[in-house]
């Protein structure tokens, strides 16, 4: 899979016209609805709920209930982005940033509703995430429907050419055979130290290899939405990366990276290759800024530079939004679009920001 160019970064947010180096504000601020891509039903869909008296997160729960019926690029909700078993897998969270309360569920089977399935969690647990099939048996158990295969006659055709391409590309390392399907052994004679490899030019490989994750096999739907006294919640769901090893929990369902919401502060929402992006946990990292008084396009900035400063062929991006309304975005690797509604707009408006 060839890697999107790496370019300078830079920011800049598009909206019929260009706008270089500034935040957009909102004349009138509240509810107000902001999601990664150009996901427009589901931002609609978050919006009438807000607007009409729902709750901040009982609306995110409405977005992202829309993605995932509408199978949104085919990385939201069921019935896509198979793992190397050929089965289809849900990540989620939810997120009150008005009492920090968390739900989420990761690596769950059988359940498509995935936002549902951890709104459940936060309400009716002590704990912040259920995983795998204990997670699914809960959802089950609390109502949701299931079992259910996950899978699609799409998700299966796509399984099938991976096969037949003897498993290429995958997100195995440093095992054998490198070009088959397995089953996978151990590669000898390998060790890494402290800024000490033993095998030849291993340390450059691996911060240069380039990403599995791009537009066509992994996104993430991931929203944020105030209502009209300013309350935040935020959401995200997805099915995660294509041809995964089976058991992987990506960003989605960890709280600070591929989203988080603070009232006091702001919300962030990210996109990108979890698996690089949650060891910064940019989201966390954006509302922390914002509350130190950075402005949302310096803090979104920041937070994808760290990361990229790390991990050059990266792609990944985040949408950021203070307390005012003020929101902003930044990415590194690929063009990012995220989606805005607002009571001064007629329709969801779709921003660009440029690597």
């Amino acid at each position: 899979m060839k890697m999107a160019s790496v370019l300078p970064l830079l920011i800049i947010i598009v909206l019929s016209k260009v706008t270089t180096g500034h935040e957009v504000e909102n004349s009138s601020k509240f509810p107000l609805v902001v999601s990664t891509w150009p996901f427009l039903e589901a931002v609609r869909a978050g919006w009438r709920a807000i607007n009409g008296g729902l709750s901040s997160v009982d609306a995110v729960v409405e977005g992202c209930s829309a993605c995932e019926l509408l199978r949104c690029d085919g990385t939201v909700g069921p019935g896509g982005s198979p793992d190397e078993n050929g089965e289809s897998t849900i990540d989620a969270l939810i997120m009150n940033g008005a009492t920090m309360e968390v739900g989420a569920v990761a690596a769950m089977r059988y359940v498509k509703d995935g936002i549902k399935a951890a709104r459940l969690v936060m309400l009716y647990t002590e704990h912040t995430m259920l995983a795998g099939d204990q997670a699914s048996a809960f959802a089950i158990s609390m109502g949701l429907p299931g079992p259910s295969n996950l899978s699609s006659t799409e998700s299966m055709e796509k399984w099938a050419k991976w096969k037949e391409n003897q498993c290429q590309p995958n997100f195995r390392k440093n095992v054998l055979p490198t070009n088959s399907c397995g089953p996978y052994h151990l590669k000898k004679d390998l060790y890494v130290g402290d800024k000490t490899c033993l095998v030849d030019n291993f340390c450059e490989n691996f911060r240069m290899k380039s990403s599995h994750v791009d537009f066509h096999n992994h996104d993430t739907i991931s929203m944020a939405i105030f209502d009209k006294s300013g309350h935040i919640a935020v959401g995200t769901s997805t099915n995660g990366a294509s041809f995964k090893i089976p058991g992987r929990v990506g960003d989605g369902p960890i709280a600070g990276s591929s989203a988080y919401a603070d009232d006091e502060v702001g919300a962030c929402g990210a996109t990108g290759d979890g698996d690089i992006m949650m060891r910064f946990l940019p989201c966390y990292q954006v509302v922390e800024s914002m509350r130190l008084g950075m402005e949302p396009r310096r803090a979104a900035k920041d937070a994808i530079s760290r990361i990229a400063k790390k991990f050059p062929n990266f792609v990944g991006a985040v949408f950021a939004v203070d307390k005012n309304g003020t929101h902003a975005g930044a990415c590194y690797g690929w063009t990012f679009q995220y989606s805005v509604r607002s009571p001064g707009m007629d329709d969801v408006e779709v921003f660009t920001v440029y690597p």
